[in-house]
């Protein structure tokens, strides 16, 4: 078997919830040796959030929550706690182990542990630690707590979702997932990876900070171009294409699909598609510029012709036609498809009392070094005493006695 891309990066993880953790999965599943620190009897919260928490086989409710499942597969948890002397003394010696230290807590919390960079970097000068926070190390936000939902709106996000205003249900809308953390995860994943490079270029390791609203505003992409380049702030279209007619989402005889008409050459096409290969000649319609103008117009002719097919018709009769469009999936349709089923976007992982879960695998598809593995997510605690005798050289009576004080 090919060795794993990072099976010599040893990450040491306390990052909580979801935009840490999931970078941290990322490295993980690339071979990286990731131990995530969490509370002791708590954990981290996510193991009660996103959904009914798994049962074990004999019906007994877990420390897996749907949340917890999606971004900390093969890790290693260690039950460690921080605000103890103890627990701190332990989080310097698996720092100077690590080449990696991800954490998520508030600018400025770690150092009243004397556990921040500039204490850390003494003991091991080649640390890469990346602190994952809402606003960043420096700024008058730097302070603040934040969730995903305060990310998208103050990033733009939120303005550039939803309908237009004037029309039903128009107004900002927040995407129905935590899209922040998720991109926030990617970025980090990227930046770590990035000064790992460096550091074994020059053996220097660095204090990484990424903020989710720096992430949330990258990902605003061409409409802050637009607005930066020409000053122009962007509407809200919704589910319309505001180059393009038709283009967007219709229903049809048995749910929705998205179809694009990018340009002059497409719109001949769909005419031909719906039995109305007159419409492409129609001197109303016959430009870009002149469906635009009377969009409502041309949207009530073709709404019609698109609800009277279902939508495996409608879709065939656009594909026959080289016209982009694909169904609205319900996320049950997602992972029946059969193209989703092909591409492997789902793994399956067996859990010691729980049986199998089914997770979503790594999106990076390598030919060298694939994702080869996936363990499940771990139980709170299941690797203190391995981790703890394995990597520090901790006896039985050691651990046992942190134990009774808390510690671990």
């Amino acid at each position: 078997m090919t060795p794993a891309a990072l099976a010599d990066v040893r990450v040491l993880d306390l990052s909580r919830i979801l935009a840490g953790p999931t970078a941290g999965q990322f490295l993980a599943d690339f071979g990286a040796d990731v131990i995530k620190v969490e509370r002791p009897v708590v954990g981290d919260d996510s193991r009660r959030l996103g959904g009914p928490v798994l049962k074990d086989r004999e019906g007994n409710k877990t420390g897996l929550s749907p949340m917890f499942i999606c971004a900390n597969r093969n890790k290693k948890s260690v039950t460690i706690d921080i605000a103890m002397p103890a627990g701190q003394e332990l989080i310097r010696k698996l720092a100077a182990w690590a080449d990696v230290l991800l954490e998520n807590y508030k600018a400025g919390d770690l150092k009243r542990y004397g556990l921040d960079y500039d204490s850390l970097k003494l003991l091991n000068p080649r640390l890469v630690y990346c602190s994952v926070t809402g606003f960043g190390q420096t700024g008058p936000y730097a302070p603040r707590p934040g969730y995903d939902g305060v990310f998208q709106s103050t990033s733009g996000l939120m303005s550039l979702s939803g309908h237009r205003d004037g029309t039903p249900g128009g107004g900002s809308m927040r995407v129905g997932v935590p899209i922040t953390d998720m991109i926030g995860g990617a970025f980090t994943y990227g930046a770590i990876l990035t000064a790992l490079h460096y550091r074994d270029k020059t053996g220097q390791g660095q204090h990484v900070d990424m903020s989710m609203l720096d992430c949330a505003i990258t990902a605003t992409c061409t409409a802050a171009a637009n607005y930066l380049c020409n000053g122009v702030v962007p509407e809200r279209w919704g589910n319309e294409n505001k180059g393009s007619v038709p283009s967007g989402v219709y229903r049809c005889a048995d749910g929705e699909v998205q179809i694009s008409a990018p340009g002059n050459d497409v719109y001949p096409r769909i005419c031909k598609a719906m039995g109305v290969p007159h419409l492409a000649q129609d001197e109303r319609f016959a430009a870009s510029e002149d469906r635009l103008k009377r969009r409502a117009e041309l949207t009530s002719i073709f709404e019609p012709l698109f609800k009277s097919k279902t939508r495996a018709e409608l879709i065939t009769l656009m594909e026959a036609n080289n016209v982009p469009c694909a169904p609205i999936y319900a996320i049950n349709e997602v992972f029946n498809d059969p193209h989703v089923r092909s591409r492997g976007d789902v793994v399956e992982v067996e859990h010691a009392s729980v049986g199998p879960i089914r997770t979503v695998a790594n999106p990076m598809r390598m030919s060298a070094t694939p994702v080869n593995r996936f363990a499940p997510p771990p139980d709170l605690g299941e690797h203190t005493d391995n981790v703890l005798a394995g990597l520090l050289g901790m006896d039985a009576q050691a651990i046992a006695a942190l134990r009774k004080d808390g510690v671990v």
